[in-house]
């Protein structure tokens, strides 16, 4: 796989697995994140820039870095977001819904902003964005990842239409419950507002999905090294869920 890869929030979680898995398979990775301590634990094969992926200044230098020393990009994986706050509606506070949408939706919006023209004068490129069940199904007291992650599908089907004409595909992976330290955060704020424990809601959560278990970041990374892939290449404007099938993505407890 002689790709070019850009990953934003590439340090951790689903977008390391993802950088490592494209860097198995022979791609050049170029990793954003905020998290400075995570970015330098990077493999040193890996480029990584600081970047908030909301800061349209910042984004724009990046693109710009990645043209003068990439001098172009076939893989984009627009996947940076955070878990915003929980709350019922009427307690949910203004500015951490308007932080959670400019992260997950306004952060996917300027990367693929950047990448199409790149990916234009290539005349070929795949852009994946990560969405989440919380975009398919709602999410209670989540209201603005929900919201974010159900934008981002219209963004991508939006983009796989205008850019398919010149070679470019879009797709979106909606993950479900990613084991790690973010979905315990989940658990535990999520069990505190329907006032059970975390071990409850976490069970009660399995039983909502076909096959009992919750998925790995390798799962997602899988996923986002075939959809690059020219086994791939009929394969745009897609939303696939990695998450064992959800059956029910509001189990009461």
């Amino acid at each position: 796989m002689a790709q070019r890869v850009l990953i934003t929030a590439g340090a951790a979680g689903i977008g390391r697995a993802m950088a490592r898995a494209f860097s198995d398979a022979g791609a050049s990775v170029w990793i954003t994140d905020i998290d400075a301590e995570a970015l330098a634990a990077a493999p040193a094969e890996w480029r990584a820039s600081r970047v908030d992926a909301a800061d349209a200044a910042a984004v724009a230098a990046l693109f710009a870095e990645i043209e003068a020393e990439w001098g172009g990009l076939e893989t984009l994986c627009a996947n940076a977001g955070i878990a915003g706050p929980t709350a019922a509606i009427e307690d949910m506070p203004p500015e951490g819904f308007r932080r959670c949408v400019e992260v997950n939706l306004d952060g996917a919006f300027l990367a693929a902003h950047h990448a199409a023209p790149m990916m234009k004068r290539a005349g070929r490129g795949a852009m994946l964005f990560t969405s989440s069940t919380a975009g398919l199904h709602g999410f209670p007291n989540r209201a603005p990842y929900a919201a974010a992650k159900w934008a981002v599908i219209g963004l991508m089907k939006t983009v796989a239409m205008e850019l398919g004409p010149f070679g470019i595909r879009a797709n979106a992976i909606c993950p479900g419950s990613v084991e790690g330290p973010r979905i315990d955060g989940v658990l535990e704020r999520s069990a505190a507002v329907k006032g059970t424990d975390p071990a409850t809601l976490r069970e009660a959560w399995k039983k909502g999905i076909s096959m009992r278990s919750l998925v790995r970041a390798e799962d997602i990374a899988s996923m986002a090294v075939f959809l690059a892939s020219d086994g791939a290449r009929l394969v745009s404007g897609q939303v696939i869920a990695v998450d064992g099938h959800t059956e029910n993505p509001d189990p009461k407890v």
